[in-house]
């Protein structure tokens, strides 16, 4: 056997309908497509959706709430992740984050979370920074820095208080 020998079982296979193709294929002229109507004409038809000229669904729905489209999504890192990928006096950006595997996407913006502790100080620059993590990295000994700017620092322990 070879394989321009191979054939499909016998009755596997049917040969396609060839419509149009003249009186003698048994689908000529309107080609199975009956006489006029809005189904004979070329693109006649009705939208899988249509029914029948009834209110569609879609408008029989009641519509509830709204989407935000100038919402703001955060990639979240958590104080406690940050202990055993860094080491003390690291500076931590979103390369950084990217380069530990912390966070995935490089243009989306990042935000440090305050679940758990922090163990080591740290200069965090990054896009935003929660209260509970930023009372947690001033506690540790580290700095932040907001990539629009605005650095967390204060004088002494009182202040943050």
């Amino acid at each position: 056997m070879k394989l321009n020998e191979i054939r499909p079982a016998k009755g596997a296979t049917k040969k396609r309908k060839r419509i149009a193709c003249g009186p003698g294929s048994g689908h000529g002229k309107t080609a199975g497509r009956g006489h006029k109507g809005q189904n004979s004409r070329s693109g006649g038809g009705t939208p899988p959706w249509f029914e029948g000229g009834q209110m569609p669904l879609q408008r029989r729905v009641p519509k509830r709430g709204f989407t935000n489209i100038f919402k703001k999504y955060y990639q979240v890192v958590n104080v406690d992740s940050l202990n055993d990928k860094f080491e003390k006096g690291a500076k931590v950006t979103r390369g950084t984050l990217i380069e530990k595997g912390l966070v995935k996407k490089a243009n989306l913006p990042v935000k440090i979370l305050g679940r758990g502790e922090l163990n080591v100080p740290l200069e965090i620059e990054v896009d935003a920074v929660s209260n509970t993590a930023m009372k947690a990295i001033m506690d540790a000994g580290g700095s932040i820095r907001l990539a629009a700017g605005k650095d967390f620092k204060f004088a002494d322990s009182e202040e943050r208080k």
